[in-house]
This record gives structure tokens, sequence and C-alpha cells, in this order.
């Protein structure tokens, strides 16, 4: 992962379609591609030509038209040239896919390159799309247009608002504490906010254990519905409430039940860190079903270690009352 503009995701996207283009072009004994390495320095010239020019910082209105125009040239030199590549390599796919169509064997090889080459096609001609219209025609892209990683394309903006990281890319995690840092459940939230997966986690946590009475919650996870939802399955909620509280929801939060469970909260920041530390702060695997896969792993790993620390303890506390007996 690295951080995306629409400039560098064409690149991404053109360089691997080129690549895997020439690739399979010398497997099937064609040189049509036989100077792409070359092909990809001139359009990575273009590529740094758009990336550092700016806008004008000048009073002048004169000035800024002028960089106005030549940020526009740019750019539109860096679409041309990457259209040309694109239709450059449909021209060799649509060639290829009719010399293979006789050979069973080579048009099965020909099926599964072309379908990865065709993803990384429609990532580029998307990000085209995308530049030409914020660029060019002055558009802003909606957030939900936008792609963050044609790698690893559920990768998500998650705007925190903290000093220092205001922005993180991933996918976020709701993890269920119990009062010994265990984890009882967890959700990797798709295109999901805390809100609407209070209930549902609740829910499962509560068919594996019965004995799940209350549980306390972050302000992100408070709506309305969810007040009332959550009462069906715990016998207390500990939800606080965004914004003003009136009489009864003050009287509510201020009460000793609520501020003793309320306190008890603060230990799972330290278990999320504590599974960010153990290799949950970065996945390594592709695709959404390894990132599920890799957290599952993670949280299993840091329930074992939080048992092995518990017998322990333990084992430590039976040896000092041997010592002292």
């Amino acid at each position: 992962m690295h951080f995306p503009t629409d400039i560098n995701l064409l690149w991404d996207s053109v360089r691997k379609s080129v690549v895997l283009t020439a690739n399979l072009s010398t497997d099937f004994g064609l040189t049509i591609w036989r100077q792409y390495e070359f092909n990809l320095r001139q359009f990575k010239k273009l590529y740094r030509i758009a990336q550092k020019i700016k806008h004008s910082t000048s009073k002048s209105e004169e000035k800024k038209k002028i960089k106005v125009e030549e940020l526009i040239k740019a750019y539109q030199n860096y679409l041309d040239r990457a259209l040309l590549l694109i239709n450059r390599i449909e021209s060799t796919l649509n060639l290829m896919s009719s010399l293979t169509s006789k050979d069973p064997q080579s048009l099965d090889i020909f099926n599964k390159k072309h379908i990865t080459i065709q993803a990384f096609i429609t990532h580029a001609i998307r990000q085209i799309d995308q530049i030409e219209r914020r660029v060019i025609k002055g558009e802003k892209i909606p957030h939900k247009e936008k792609v963050f990683s044609i790698f690893e394309e559920h990768t998500e903006w998650i705007s925190k608002g903290k000093a220092g990281v205001p922005v993180e890319l991933g996918l976020r995690v709701c993890v269920l504490n119990d009062q010994l840092g265990f984890t009882l459940h967890h959700c990797v939230m798709e295109k999901e906010t805390d809100e609407l997966v209070a209930v549902p986690m609740v829910k499962k946590a509560k068919e594996r254990f019965s004995q799940l009475k209350s549980c306390s919650f972050d302000k992100g996870f408070h709506s309305v519905e969810n007040q009332v939802n959550l009462k069906k399955y715990l016998d207390f909620v500990v939800l606080p409430k965004k914004g003003k509280c009136n009489k009864y929801e003050h009287e509510h939060q201020n009460s000793e039940g609520f501020k003793t469970k309320r306190r008890q909260h603060s230990a799972v920041e330290s278990d999320i860190n504590a599974l960010e530390i153990h290799g949950l702060d970065k996945c390594p695997d592709q695709g959404i079903v390894g990132f599920k896969r890799y957290v599952a792993l993670a949280i299993l790993g840091r329930n074992i270690q939080k048992l092995g620390a518990l017998l322990l303890e333990q084992e430590m506390s039976r040896r000092k009352k041997k010592l002292a007996a």
C-alpha cells in the first residue's frame, strides 16, 4: 500500500497491464512488446511531470491562468499516453485471442492471464475518467466513486481525526472483549460504521456466551435504535449519547453503576494495542478473504497468548505460596 492519488493509481494500473501483456506476448512468441520497458520509462516521465506541477500561489490572475494551462497540458499528455498504451494492449489481446482460439491448452492459459490484465485495464480507464473530470473539467469526484488501491480494492479511507494520524487506509475491525481481556467476538466492517454493527456484535456474542449481561460502548456506537435494541440482549447497556442529554439521560449516565462499568471500558484500548503489536497493524495477506482470515488468526493468537499469561500468573502464585509455606 502507498498513499493513493489518482495519477499514481493510473500509473500502477497501466504499469501492471503493460508488464503482464509483455510477458504473455513473450510466452506466445510475439515480439510486439519487446520495447515495453522503454515505453514505461517514457510514460513514467509524463507521470513525474504531472506529479510535480502545482497550482500557482501568485496573486496575479495572469500567472495563475498560465499555471493552470501548464497543469492541464501536463495531465492531458499523461492521459493521452495512458490511452495509447491501453489501446495497444487491447489490440495485442485481440490478436492473441485469435491465435489461441484453435488450441485449447493455450486458450486456457490466455484466458486466465486475460482476466487479470482486463481488471487492471478497467482500473486504468476509471482513473483516466476521474482525472479528466477533476483536473480538466473541474468536477469534484464523489467519495463513493473513489478506489484507494488497485491491488486491495476493499481498502477504505478512514478519517480518524487523531493528531499525527488524521487518516488511515484499511478496514475497520470491531472487537468485543470480556473483563479478562479475551476477545469474544470480532467483525471486519466493510463500508460500515460503528452504529451499524453494535447490535449484531452483541447478538452473536450472546449466542456463544449466554452469561454476557452488560457491555460498554464508545459514543460512536450511539443511535436511538441501538439504545432500544441493545436492551433486548443485555441487562445493562453502557452507551453514552452523542450531544446534549436530557434530564433522564443525564441522571442515567451519572449513576454509579454506569460510571463503574464505563471506567472498565478503558481496558479495551490496551487490548487493541496488544492486537496491533502482535501483527494486526498491517495485513500481509491479499484479498478480502485473506484479510478476514488474518484478522481471525491474529485474534486467536492473542487469546492464546492471554490464556498462557494467566496460566503462568497462576503458576507463579502457587510457587510463591509454596515458598512462603
